[in-house]
């Protein structure tokens, strides 16, 4: 093996925390230029939570009755931020399936980078896009009459709380994405995923009609946990408080401990994965 060849490698292995972070920026930026130049792939966390808190506040809405008589607009919207924002983190999985199929990553490989940076860069990439998510469901619900009655203190820490949530789900699916042979398996896999788990909870509809097995299974969902969590903090009507359940009488303590277990959990797995498909 050459000098030349061999450079990369033991530059890599030489990184500090300094030159890490600095491929994790460029990487980065990266991701938001190639956002910049097909706009349209924000529309699933700029278009997408105007038209679903639109449709489930007025369409579906409409015969919704909730425990004690509570508006369904401010009984809604924290659960379609944290929906929104759940399902967007798809993009995450296609994200990276689309750089490990294109070739792209043979070309990193070549380069004197920290090699766990591209997963480290879409990561903060899609937290940056859930953000925007976060601030378009805001808007959307205050447009149409909802609004946090506790306080801007404890608004903010609902919208870190959720994006927080957010940020560990788009590791799972990081996961499925890598594992996925293209795109389109990808992003069929995280719907087949995410899907069941937003609407087997609590984030737009209350759960205590539901028959026995199913309250149970919703009571213990974590995004169930999370919205119940956003209820609280934001002031806003939280049948789920009701339910004499740890999750739902502890629902941000909860939240954390899911988010922390999914981090731990699919952070290891997606570098694993990363580096066995980066090998091929």
């Amino acid at each position: 093996m050459t000098p030349t060849t061999a450079l990369p490698t033991a530059v890599a292995r030489t990184h500090g925390v300094g030159r890490s972070v600095s491929d994790v920026l460029a990487l980065t930026r990266r991701n938001l230029v190639h956002i910049s130049r097909e706009p349209f792939q924000l529309s699933d966390v700029t278009i997408q939570p105007v038209l679903f808190t639109l449709m489930f506040v007025y369409v579906f809405g409409a015969g919704m009755v909730l425990p004690g008589g509570a508006d369904y607009k401010d009984f809604a919207v924290p659960g379609l931020l944290v929906f929104n924002l759940v399902t967007s983190t798809v993009g995450t999985g296609v994200g990276l399936s689309m750089d490990v199929n294109s070739g792209v990553v043979d070309r990193f490989r070549t380069l004197p980078m920290w090699r766990p940076g591209i997963l480290v860069a879409r990561s903060v990439t899609d937290l940056l896009t859930a953000a925007v998510c976060a601030g378009v469901v805001a808007v959307t619900g205050f447009a149409i009459g909802w609004s946090p009655t506790d306080g801007a203190g404890r608004a903010l820490a609902a919208f870190a709380l959720v994006l927080l949530f957010g940020y560990a789900v788009s590791w799972m699916c990081a996961c499925l994405g890598l594992a996925s042979k293209g795109v389109e398996t990808a992003q069929a896999l995280g719907l087949l995923v995410l899907f069941p788990i937003v609407f087997v909870s609590n984030a737009l509809v209350p759960t205590q009609r539901m028959t026995p097995w199913l309250r149970d299974l919703t009571t213990w969902n974590p995004v169930s946990a999370v919205t119940a969590a956003a209820r609280e903090l934001l002031g806003n009507p939280n049948p789920a408080s009701a339910i004499h359940a740890w999750p739902m009488q502890h629902p941000v303590y909860t939240t954390l401990i899911w988010s922390a277990g999914l981090v731990a959990v699919f952070a290891p797995m997606a570098t694993f994965l990363y580096r066995r498909r980066a090998a091929d």
